[in-house]
């Protein structure tokens, strides 16, 4: 089996190349706060998203009156909530009345778009402390709600109007995958069992239940051929991460540094049937060489990979797409153990959206957060030991947008 670019689990992993497009200042990350992700429906957008706010900053030595802008990515408030101005709504929730601040849309990839924004407005100068945040409520809502509103990140004339859902579109990515390369159902199983192994010592993790080989078979399929142990869970959940352009800021009391090194971020053809190659997930490898330039660094230098995984399917596929597996071997590169804490490239580290949960314009900014943590080596039994690298891949729709983040320790 080819493992693109990877190196052996043992030995130095790190392989700087120039770059030629570092950014006009460099971009830290000062803090994070994470609201632990809910399935209960009490949760209001409001409150998640100052909670978040707050924990980020009594994390740092930031004030409130240093913050000059606040990206906030959301997808659902105005479809199910009637609440299309959140940026401002949370802003005077948290005290943060009068600064710079957006909503930012890009359907399940919202917060990591609301990140890119961030990247941007440090990197170029405009501002010097930003609050990026991700939150979304969407348990208050039944089922038919939620699934029409999550299917307007398709495209709606020639897939969400005639009955497409997110749960079909990636059984049809799913059943393709399965007949291209002869594979069964169960091939998919380490993905769900990872996810939610490691989703138990999670404090902000929602679906903590321990999955085995023979749960997954058996799990109810909910369109052929996904089962409800292949999707993600609706859930609610808000995220923060407080970026700035002082490195003395972002120092923890171990001296440690955390460098939002790079970002990038590209789109692909909305209608999953008018791709050329509809497994050839062309956003996920464009947006992550684009980050990896910008950092300075390759894919050999990466020690963590936490990856969109919605369904497992696009867990296997954007496995593939970044070339970290060649085509048709991402579920056996799982399989193998690669994609475990201890493995040579861990993934959905504390549960990923499978089951951390999946709200879905949090998603991106709960990533930010969570790899955080693994950098500054305060993940607890979810710590992937000596990790150095860690990317984070925040899609919209199924794969139509894609953001991309490199984080160094420093």
């Amino acid at each position: 089996m080819s493992l693109i670019g990877l190196l052996p689990a043992e030995g130095p992993r790190r392989s700087l190349v120039t770059s030629t497009s570092s950014p006009q200042r460099p971009v830290y990350v000062a803090s994070h706060g994470v609201v632990p992700v809910t399935r209960n429906a009490g949760a209001k957008i409001a409150d998640m998203g100052k909670q978040a706010i707050d924990d980020a900053l009594k994390a740092s030595v930031l004030n409130k009156e240093s913050i000059t802008a606040m990206y906030v990515g959301n997808m659902l408030s105005g479809i199910l909530s009637n609440q299309q101005h959140v940026s401002p709504l949370i802003a005077t929730a948290a005290g943060l009345n009068g600064i710079e601040t957006s909503t930012i849309e890009a359907c399940c990839g919202s917060g990591g778009a609301a990140l890119r924004w961030g990247y941007m407005a440090i990197a170029s100068g405009m501002h010097e402390n930003v609050l990026v945040l991700g939150v979304e409520q969407m348990t208050h809502c039944d089922r038919d709600s939620v699934t029409k509103g999550l299917a307007t990140a398709s495209h709606w004339e020639k897939e969400g109007a005639v009955g497409e859902t997110f749960v079909s579109l990636n059984g049809k990515l799913m059943s393709m995958y399965m007949k291209k390369y002869g594979i069964g159902r169960e091939r998919f199983a380490p993905f769900s069992l990872n996810a939610h192994k490691n989703a138990l010592t999670s404090s902000h993790s929602t679906l903590k239940k321990n999955v085995s080989v023979e749960d997954y078979t058996k799990s109810n399929v909910v369109k052929e051929p996904v089962t409800i142990m292949d999707a993600s869970p609706t859930c609610d959940g808000a995220a923060a991460v407080l970026l700035t352009s002082n490195k003395e800021i972002a120092k923890d009391k171990a001296g440690r540094v955390v460098r939002l090194a790079g970002s990038g971020a590209s789109s692909d053809i909305l209608a999953v049937d008018d791709r050329p190659d509809p497994l050839a997930l062309v956003a996920v490898e464009k947006s992550l060489e684009e980050a990896l330039r910008r950092s300075g660094l390759d894919r050999n230098s990466v020690d963590i990979f936490e990856l969109h995984d919605a369904y497992t399917i696009m867990a296997c596929l954007c496995l593939e797409s970044a070339g970290f597996a060649s085509p048709g071997e991402g579920t056996f590169f799982a399989a193998d153990g690669h994609i475990g804490l201890k493995g040579v490239l861990p993934i959905s580290t504390f549960g990923g959206l499978k089951a951390r949960g999946h709200p879905v314009g949090a998603t991106g900014v709960y990533q930010a957060a969570e790899m955080n943590m693994q950098l500054r080596e305060v993940a607890g039994e979810n710590q992937v030991k000596g990790a150095r690298v860690a990317v984070t891949q925040n899609i919209g729709g199924a794969g139509a947008s894609v953001y991309t983040h490199v984080f160094i320790q420093e």
